[in-house]
């Protein structure tokens, strides 16, 4: 337990003792912690089945002693296991492109017109209105929870502040990232146009490429992408909603994914559709992966990470998708603004977390689709200037990440430092309590 606090906010192992206060129960479940919703094991028993049921509050049952906080879950587990969606039906058993319906529609997909395919797509997503868990339009469920661990944390060992790395390089508040997912022809074609437009607001993406079957990949055309500072990274392997149906299919595919990521020299991976099963993302060889969302109301595949921060996945980096795609923002929601975009980034922000946007090249073939994106890089480029959200790209994101994981806080002659590689970005903060919250700061700490 107190690796995980430790590692997310990478603060002193001295200021963290956690314990658990007695045997769990054997049944995973659904309970509460002051506002959160939390899944898995607790002290005593009392789950339930689901997250809309009576829960059990077991907030007040966290008891301290001689400096250690005695929990009534296991927080590693717990919160471990959000990220890695354990709560879901899809985690362990079966997957959404392994149903009846599921390999019917991968079949028809192609041969349907695309305005039909949205009323499919609508309908089938008609319910997300009544999902309760995770909270949309951003689940914040897992630093929440580590907010108030590290609450509890101070309490203990009754000091004003905790000294921690902060979460970004050179103390930018958030970090926002764009990726561009070509999926067919026409968005292969429009990606010179696409970097034109971002070039124009001082904004370098990625371009998820599939490799297979869906358009002819170039090393020309990936070339061109490179040279002008734009990222390649590899989008499944044919884009029809298999990869994940079942294991021997996913080791075959996955062979050839890898050999793909080495011959395009990609250090990141997405699936399509979000389609995801992360207990299988070990066969990846890849420095990172974005195909998990952080609240997928709006997906095939139902579920999300509950963080608005990076994590690991084994080795691997996993940059959540906080931000509603595109598609899902034009086609199932009918906006054409940002205005969903902006409420995800102010609640973002407000964690200091990862703002991930995925915009399709396909997508924004239209003026008005066109337009809204514009719209949005120039919302982005107001916040690199008036918040100092850093706007790099994936690779660069995911290798911070994995940079400030090995990193530690050493004390030299009272003051806090940092060390390992990167370090001379990093920057020491301080976390207290202010009317009963979590507050962060840069300045030095009198303990």
């Amino acid at each position: 337990m107190n690796e995980l606090l430790c590692q997310y906010y990478k603060c002193p192992e001295q200021y963290v003792s956690f314990a658990l206060k007695g045997p769990l129960s054997e049944g995973d479940g659904y309970f509460k912690f002051g506002k959160e919703i939390l899944y898995g094991r607790i002290y005593g028993g009392g789950t339930a089945g689901s997250p809309t049921d009576s829960l059990r509050n077991v907030v007040s049952e966290a008891c301290i002693g001689d400096r250690i906080v005695h929990l009534p879950f296991d927080a590693a587990d717990v919160l471990n296991g959000l990220r890695h969606e354990v709560y879901s039906s899809f985690s362990n058993g079966s997957h959404p492109s392994s149903s009846l319906l599921g390999r019917a529609y991968s079949l028809i997909r192609p041969a349907l017109p695309i305005t039909f395919r949205k009323y499919l797509q609508k309908m089938r997503l008609s319910d997300w209105h009544d999902l309760t868990f995770p909270t949309w339009p951003v689940d914040q469920t897992v630093d929440n929870t580590l907010e108030d661990l590290l609450l509890l944390s101070l309490k203990a060992h009754r000091l004003q502040r905790i000294p921690f790395i902060w979460f970004w390089p050179d103390g930018a508040s958030s970090c926002a990232i764009v990726t561009h997912d070509v999926e067919t022809s026409a968005g292969r074609d429009f990606c010179a146009s696409l970097m034109d437009i971002d070039d124009s607001f001082g904004v370098k993406a990625s371009f998820q490429i599939v490799p297979e079957r869906r358009y002819k990949v170039t090393a020309l055309f990936l070339d061109a992408i490179r040279r002008r500072g734009f990222e390649i990274n590899v989008q499944d392997l044919n884009h029809d909603g298999r990869l994940f149906r079942d294991q021997e299919e996913f080791q075959a595919r996955v062979t050839k994914i890898n050999a793909y990521g080495r011959q395009f020299g990609a250090a990141g991976f997405r699936s399509a559709i979000l389609y995801r099963r992360q207990q299988w993302f070990d066969a990846l060889q890849f420095s990172y992966d974005m195909s998990v969302p952080n609240v997928a109301h709006l997906d095939p595949q139902r579920g999300g990470c509950c963080t608005v921060m990076p994590y690991f996945v084994g080795n691997i980096v996993e940059l959540p998708v906080t931000m509603t795609q595109d598609y899902s923002v034009f086609h199932i929601l009918d906006e054409r603004s940002i205005d969903l975009w902006k409420q995800q980034s102010e609640l973002v922000l407000a964690k200091h977390g990862l703002m991930h946007f995925i915009v399709h090249p396909d997508y924004i073939l239209d003026k008005a689709e066109r337009t809204t994106y514009e719209d949005l890089l120039t919302y982005l480029t107001q916040l690199r200037t008036e918040k100092n959200v850093w706007l790099p790209l994936p690779g660069e994101a995911a290798s911070w990440w994995r940079e400030r994981s090995q990193m530690s806080l050493v004390e030299v002659n009272g003051t806090w430092e940092v060390e390992g590689k990167g370090k001379e970005r990093a920057r020491v903060a301080y976390a207290g309590e202010r009317n009963g919250e979590l507050v962060f700061s840069f300045e030095s700490s009198e303990e």
